[in-house]
């Protein structure tokens, strides 16, 4: 299971507390890439494919799989990749302790996706989508923003002109799968789509925003997300907070 462990920011100097997305493995059991302790997080600057994906072990069957690399971001807007423990040498066969009887594995969920608190009932935990591709992105943030409440959401077929990838009624959101972090004129094109509309603009990038993006956004009132690679969205500002709280 994923192990709760400090994160700092080296950016900002912001203090976390990071859980590693659980996922199941193909053997059914909870898993998530070992956190390495005590490790100093690194700032993504740059995005690849590539080396945006760790190696994990099953501790249950030995199997091997390349999962996503755990990241973070930070309410500063830098976007932290958390350092991941290599994969030890197989231990011999009489090694391996064995698996206690009748033992069910706990659910396991990001501890950076809050639930509303005043939410009655609350939502169910959401189940994000791993991203391999730019469209995967624009279906993961469709997932989340269903998720928050927002029905009858339409994906663009193809990236549109408008750069608005998503549309329902009260909402246009825009998805940025690129590598490089969104800008101001970004929030503002997206600010200008959702006013024309009477919609709320909400944006998500894989690799953060500038500074100027997250002042002019934290002035539209317009949330900015930033997704890692398992399809998680976190909040990067008070409206995208405030949007998590209150739903559609």
């Amino acid at each position: 299971m994923g192990e709760n462990v400090p994160v700092r920011c080296p950016a900002c100097r912001r203090q976390h507390t990071f859980t590693p997305p659980v996922f199941p493995c193909a053997c059914g059991e909870p898993l998530a890439p070992p956190l390495l302790r005590g490790a100093v997080p690194e700032r993504i600057t740059h995005r690849t494919w590539t080396d945006a994906w760790v190696t994990v072990r099953c501790g249950s069957c030995g199997r091997q799989d390349q999962w996503p690399q755990p990241e973070l971001g930070c309410a500063c807007g830098a976007v932290l990749r958390i350092p991941v423990r290599p994969v030890p040498r197989p231990a011999p066969p009489s090694a391996a302790p064995a698996a206690g009887p009748g033992t069910a594995p706990a659910a396991g969920r990001p501890s950076h996706i809050p639930l509303p608190p005043t939410a009655t009932p609350p939502r169910p935990m959401f189940r994000p989508m791993t991203i391999r591709t730019g469209r995967d992105a624009v279906t993961a943030a469709a997932l989340y923003l269903k998720w928050l409440g927002f029905r009858d959401i339409m994906q663009s077929p193809e990236r549109p002109a408008s750069g608005i990838d998503l549309r329902a009624p009260g909402l246009v959101a825009q998805v940025d799968p690129t590598t490089r972090p969104a800008g101001l004129r970004d929030v503002e094109c997206l600010w200008l789509h959702g006013l024309s509309a009477s919609a709320v603009s909400v944006f998500f990038s894989l690799a953060g925003y500038d500074d100027d993006a997250r002042a002019r956004a934290d002035a539209l009132d317009v949330p900015l997300f930033v997704m890692d690679l398992t399809g998680t969205p976190q909040p990067a500002n008070r409206p995208a907070d405030e949007l998590i709280t209150t739903g559609a």
